[in-house]
């Protein structure tokens, strides 16, 4: 279905969740110049949960268009590339100086250039897999890593190192080739299709019950680190 024949209320209903998903970026840039860095990290987890949600709207209404891929993308540069890339920067890499601006602004160029390279390779609107780290994932690691080690409004200095180490890291994983999978849908044919994908949902929340939500950000590093070591066990399989 193309956008000329698509009727308007489908275009609108996940483009309003898109939407959202931008204005929570926005808002998360504000509050993070305002020093309310918790409350601006939570918002690019707000922010991820709309970007999943456009997808199910669209899913849900056949209403998958190339508009909404390309706003999605626009979005997405916001709430995971800017939005997270001035958090970790005020919070802790400014400290730093001219190389804080650079270790941050090297995290938005790589989310930038892997949501362009996604479009560029990206062949109708159905996907396996994605080939690098999700811009969303990325994000939500840092925002994660605030709320865990973020106190009285800043990040240790410390802390500097693995600032520094853990920005550059998922900035490179970003436009790697490393593989990681896609979401899996809410189905019992999802579940048959994924089991290990919904057994760590599951885990998680009870991690995240027991710990008092501490565990946040292990949960997402174990997100990451698991891409890499998939794409070298299919690789040695292959």
């Amino acid at each position: 279905m193309t956008l000329q024949n698509m009727k308007p209320t489908k275009r609108i209903f996940p483009n309003s969740f898109t939407s959202l998903n931008l204005f929570c970026g926005f808002l998360s840039i504000i509050y993070t110049a305002q020093q309310n860095y918790d409350l601006a990290a939570w918002l690019i987890g707000a922010a991820a949960i709309f970007d999943a949600l456009d997808g199910v709207a669209a899913r849900i209404t056949k209403s998958s268009s190339q508009f909404g891929v390309e706003l999605d993308s626009l979005s997405d540069v916001v709430s995971f590339g800017v939005a997270p890339a001035f958090l970790i920067y005020e919070i802790g890499l400014n400290r730093l100086g001219t190389p804080g601006i650079i270790f941050a602004g090297i995290f938005l160029l790589c989310g930038a250039f892997r949501l362009a390279r996604f479009n560029t390779q990206l062949v109708g609107f159905k996907k396996e897999y994605f080939v690098g780290l999700p811009i969303p994932a990325a994000a939500l690691t840092l925002a994660a890593y605030v709320l865990v080690f973020g106190t009285d409004n800043y990040l240790s200095s410390s802390y500097n190192l693995y600032t520094i180490s853990l920005v550059l890291s998922l900035a490179v994983l970003m436009v790697s080739r490393f593989r990681y999978e896609t979401l899996p849908h809410f189905t019992k044919r999802g579940v048959k299709e994924k089991p290990f994908h919904f057994s760590f949902f599951a885990i998680s929340l009870v991690a995240l019950f027991l710990t008092e939500g501490r565990a946040i950000f292990l949960i997402f590093l174990f997100i990451v680190l698991f891409g890499i070591i998939n794409s070298v066990y299919l690789k040695f399989k292959k």
